[in-house]
């Protein structure tokens, strides 16, 4: 960002991720409160034909947990939350689809309108999904849970001294 830079508004995108197609069901909304994450559950619910079981993968936002959302999930079975530790991010695969967002039609964009803004996203999740490809996890679970140890191995160095 430049020093001239001038926001032009925000917007919340909520998206879901087909893990075993690619394929991205994705709303832009203005807010990111529990009445927006509701309404892109029911989406979620509408868009998935039954009884295909639905895995929502989030992280520990007080939104996702909101006494109502859970209220809601209780009500459906085929609903089943599954949180995130903190800073682990890495382990929601759509944040993958996230990054190739920013990186493809977000970074050094410039928006003049929230409309713009939510234009670019949509017409991203357009051409994704007309070819929509799986995500590949490469990294084997011994190397990543490896990493985890030396990492937590570190942190405990650190908050020790």
């Amino acid at each position: 960002m430049t020093h001239d830079y001038k926001r032009h508004g925000t917007t919340t995108l909520f998206a879901a991720l087909n893990v075993s197609t690619g394929h991205v069901i994705g709303v832009c909304m203005p807010r990111h409160r529990h009445q927006e994450w509701l309404a892109f559950l029911r989406l979620l619910d509408r868009e998935t034909p039954p009884p295909t079981k639905i895995h929502v993968i989030a992280d520990n936002y007080a939104t996702h947990k909101h006494p109502r959302v859970q209220t809601w999930i209780a009500r459906r079975p085929r609903f089943q939350m599954h949180f995130t530790p903190t800073s682990a991010s890495w382990l929601n695969m759509v944040e993958r689809f996230f990054r190739d967002l920013s990186e493809k039609a977000l970074r050094r964009a410039a928006f003049s309108s929230v409309e713009d803004l939510v234009g670019a996203i949509h017409a991203y999740l357009d051409a994704h999904n007309n070819d929509p490809r799986p995500f590949v996890w490469t990294a084997r679970a011994c190397d990543i849970l490896e990493k985890v140890k030396r990492a937590r191995a570190t942190l405990n160095k650190i908050t020790s001294v």
